[in-house]
C-alpha cells in the first residue's frame, strides 16, 4: 500500500490534489501534513475528512522532529510536496518566512525522505511542486521551457528557487528519486483570497475597489485549479523520474483584461447593470519588482504524459464565480481577523 505524505494538502491547490488520491485510490493511505496557517483551511476538504483512507495531522515542514516521527509511525511510502509560502506581497513584506518554509522546509523533508528510505531508494518518489516565477519574467514574446534559465525576481521565487535546486541536489548526492513540475498561475474554487481572482471576486460583491497593479497590463498563464491537480495526479504516476514538467493552461490573459471579465461576469451573476462593477476598478503603484509576463510551453506534459486542460477559460471562470457566489459562508470566514488586518495595510 502506498502511504502518500501530502504537505500543504489543506491550501489552495494542495486541497485539490488531496481529494482527487483520497477519492481516486481508495487503496492509498493520505496523509496531510499542513500547519493550518492563514491560507489553510479544513474546510476546504470536508467531504474527505472521514475517509478511511485519509489523515490529517497539523504541523510545521520545518518541524524536524515531527517530520522524521511521520515518516517512521506512518511508514511514508512517497511525498507530494506542495506546503509553500506563496504570495509575493508577502514575500516582500516578510521575506525570512519564506526562506524558512520554502527552503529549510522542503530540505527537511528531502532529509527526512533520504533517511528513511535510505535502505531502497528506488521505491520511493518525492515530488516537488514549484512555480513558473523560478524562470523570471518574458517580454512579448516566448515561453518558458523545462530547461529556461532561473532567475526568479522576488523573494518568493528565489525561494521556490532554492528548494527546486535543493531537490535535485538531493537526487544528485543521495539517490533521492524526485519529480519537479513548475507550474502557471492557478484559479478556482478554495484560493485565498489575496490572490488575483478571488480578491476581485470578493471585492466586486461588497462593493470595494478592486486594486489593479501599475496599468494592469501584466500577462500571466492560468490554470483551472482541478487540472493541476490532474497533472500532478498524472506526473506522480507516470512522469519520469528526475524530469521537471511545465504545467500551464495554454492561456494568456492581461490582468486588467481578467478583471474586466470578472466585472462582467459578476454584474450578469449579481443582477447589476453592465459596467456598473468595472466603475471600482482602482489603479495603485506597481508591486516591486513586477515580472510582465508568465507564458509557460506545456508541450511536454501534453505530449509525454497525454495531459491537457479540460476547460477553457470562460467555462472555468464561470465556474469559478459560481463556487464563491455560492460558498459565501466560507468566503466571510478567510476574510476575517489576520487577513483583514493585512489587507488593509496592502491596499489602503
Amino acid at each position: 500500500m502506498k502511504k502518500i505524505l501530502i504537505t500543504g494538502g489543506a491550501g489552495f491547490i494542495g486541497s485539490h490534489v488531496v481529494r482527487l488520491f483520497v477519492k481516486k485510490y481508495p487503496d492509498y493511505h493520505i496523509i496531510n501534513l499542513d500547519l493550518l496557517t492563514y491560507a489553510g483551511n479544513l474546510e476546504n476538504i470536508t467531504d474527505v475528512e472521514t475517509a478511511d483512507n485519509y489523515k490529517f495531522v497539523k504541523g510545521d515542514i520545518c518541524d524536524i522532529p515531527l517530520v522524521e516521527k511521520l515518516f517512521t509511525e506512518e511508514k511514508i511510502t512517497d511525498v507530494i510536496h506542495l506546503a509553500a509560502e506563496s504570495h509575493v506581497d508577502r514575500s516582500i513584506n516578510d521575506p525570512i518566512s519564506f526562506v524558512k518554509t520554502n527552503v529549510f522546509g522542503t530540505v527537511t523533508l528531502l532529509n527526512a525522505a533520504a533517511r528513511a528510505w535510505k535502505k531502497d531508494l528506488s521505491n520511493h518518489v518525492f515530488y516537488h511542486v514549484s512555480t513558473d516565477e523560478v524562470y523570471g519574467s518574458l517580454t512579448e514574446t516566448g515561453f518558458f521551457l523545462e530547461n529556461t534559465p532561473y532567475d526568479p525576481q522576488s523573494p518568493y521565487s528565489a525561494s521556490k528557487a532554492s528548494s527546486d535546486h535543493f531537490v535535485r541536489a538531493w537526487a544528485n548526492t543521495y539517490g533521492l528519486q524526485t519529480k519537479i513540475s513548475n507550474c502557471s498561475n492557478n484559479y478556482g474554487p478554495n484560493q485565498f483570497p489575496e490572490k488575483l481572482l478571488p480578491l476581485m471576486i470578493n471585492n466586486i460583491k461588497n462593493n470595494k475597489p478592486l486594486p489593479v497593479y501599475g496599468k494592469g497590463e501584466n500577462i500571466r498563464d492560468w490554470l483551472y485549479v482541478v487540472d493541476h491537480a490532474r497533472a500532478i495526479d498524472d506526473i506522480f504516476h507516470i512522469g519520469t523520474t528526475g524530469e521537471t514538467y511545465n504545467v500551464g493552461g495554454f492561456n494568456e490573459w492581461k490582468n486588467i483584461d481578467i478583471v474586466n471579465l470578472l466585472c462582467k461576469l459578476m454584474d450578469r451573476k449579481l443582477g447589476r447593470v453592465q459596467g456598473e462593477s468595472a466603475k471600482l476598478i482602482t489603479y495603485v503603484k506597481d508591486r516591486a519588482g513586477h515580472d510582465h509576463r508568465y507564458a509557460i510551453d506545456a508541450s511536454k506534459i501534453k505530449n509525454k504524459l497525454g495531459w491537457k486542460p479540460s476547460l477553457q477559460f470562460e467555462e472555468g471562470m464561470e465556474k469559478t464565480v459560481d463556487w464563491y457566489l455560492k460558498n459565501i459562508k466560507w468566503l466571510d470566514h478567510v476574510t476575517s481577523g489576520e487577513y483583514e488586518q493585512y489587507y488593509t495595510k496592502q491596499h489602503t
